[in-house]
């Protein structure tokens, strides 16, 4: 039931009791929450005799201490020196160089430890100088040929002098992106589209980090470059197809040159080969004919030196000579007998020289075979009307 119900407090009263008046109420035995303002008091009297400050007389008729607003000065200064020298020590990292400017001009280059400055004259710029850092670029860039290419450019750099960096020039990492930008436009504007398109970007990465450096070194900002990456580039969206059909054409130019470059490195060759080799088969015939011609003369004085000695034995030898000679190249052979009363006959010579191995392999198997053609005559032999004599100077 609430203390306020009613009938159910005839005294309505608070059922916590007035401790500080002495209520006769239900609730006056119990004890309520303690005082706001006695825990404040309480703790300022502890500060004060703590700073050693006199009690003074309150409105309840306590104490209060003299110097308390002196002891709070105290604390607050002390709680202001604490946070200046928290703020005051400082370390720098393996990695890291920190700059101090003493009334804004340089003081000195703080290493790796354990550190301490003076602010608010002092002033501290702390920064990583061995971690490589990028920034990335893309733009239209117009060559040399007067063709528009989107160029996307990545620049990697780290601060190698802190000094110059911090107080050679406002906003160094701002002055590295517009040295970029120029130095991309100069190289570009000096090649043409090929050459940033294709094989060249390296070239052309190498020369923009160059300028870039020189650039950098000029306005001595303390960066270094270590590396330009030239990513694909590519033309512009509006005229992506048409840069496309260019492309293709070249292409296809390139690839016909190839071809017909092949072609001609197949064809000419091959015909310088054929002209040498009649050159050479047409030297080979000359000496060949020199050679035969001066052998037939070397061979014809020899002769007339020999026939001059014996000239019946020299005839006998050339007639035999020649015979040899025209029978050995001649398949067809006339025969006839003393005195003309026989027909000649025609042998074929080049049959019977064919058939020869066949019949040697055969004779083995089959004996007879040999009967049967001598009694069968060749049909290639036949006769032939009786011609004159042939008779040789000799016999005349």
């Amino acid at each position: 039931m609430a203390w306020n119900e009613p009938g159910g407090n005839s005294n309505n009263q608070d059922p916590w009791g007035d401790r500080r008046g002495g209520g006769n109420g239900n609730g006056g035995g119990r004890q309520g929450p303690p005082d706001l303002d006695e825990a404040l008091r309480k703790l300022q009297n502890k500060l004060n005799r703590l700073f050693g400050g006199k009690k003074r007389p309150d409105s309840s008729g306590g104490n209060r201490q003299a110097g308390s607003s002196a002891g709070l000065i105290l604390i607050g200064l002390a709680l202001l020196f604490g946070l200046w020298l928290y703020n005051a020590i400082y370390v720098v990292d393996e990695q890291e160089q920190a700059v101090v400017l003493r009334f804004g001009k340089y003081y000195e280059t703080v290493g790796p430890g354990l550190n301490i400055y003076f602010p608010p004259m002092d002033r501290k710029f702390q920064e990583n100088v061995t971690r490589e850092r990028a920034y990335s670029k893309q733009g239209q860039m117009l060559t040399q040929d007067e063709n528009i290419v989107e160029v996307p450019l990545t620049v990697q750099y780290k601060i190698t002098d802190l000094e110059s960096f911090v107080l050679n020039v406002d906003q160094p990492e701002l002055s590295l992106q517009h040295a970029t930008d120029s130095a991309l436009r100069h190289v570009a504007g000096s090649s043409t589209m090929d050459q940033l398109l294709t094989s060249g970007r390296e070239q052309v990465a190498g020369e923009v980090r160059e300028r870039l450096q020189r650039f950098l070194d000029t306005y001595k900002t303390g960066i270094t470059v270590t590396q330009v990456n030239i990513q694909s580039a590519a033309a512009p969206r509006e005229v992506q197809e048409a840069f496309d059909d260019v492309i293709r054409a070249r292409e296809d130019e390139q690839r016909e040159r190839n071809q017909a470059e092949a072609y001609a490195n197949g064809v000419i060759p091959e015909a310088r080969g054929q002209a040498q080799r009649l050159i050479e088969d047409a030297n080979g015939y000359r000496e060949e004919v020199i050679a035969r011609a001066q052998g037939e003369a070397d061979r014809f004085n020899n002769l007339v030196a020999e026939y001059e000695k014996a000239p019946q034995v020299t005839r006998e030898r050339l007639y035999l000579e020649a015979m040899q000679d025209m029978l050995s190249q001649s398949s067809k052979v006339l025969i006839t007998a003393q005195g003309g009363q026989n027909n000649m006959l025609y042998l074929p010579l080049d049959k019977m020289v064919q058939n020869r191995p066949a019949e040697s392999s055969d004779s083995s198997t089959s004996p007879s075979s040999g009967n049967n053609s001598s009694n069968n005559p060749s049909p290639s032999v036949r006769a032939l009307p009786q011609l004159p004599e042939v008779r040789t100077r000799e016999s005349r």
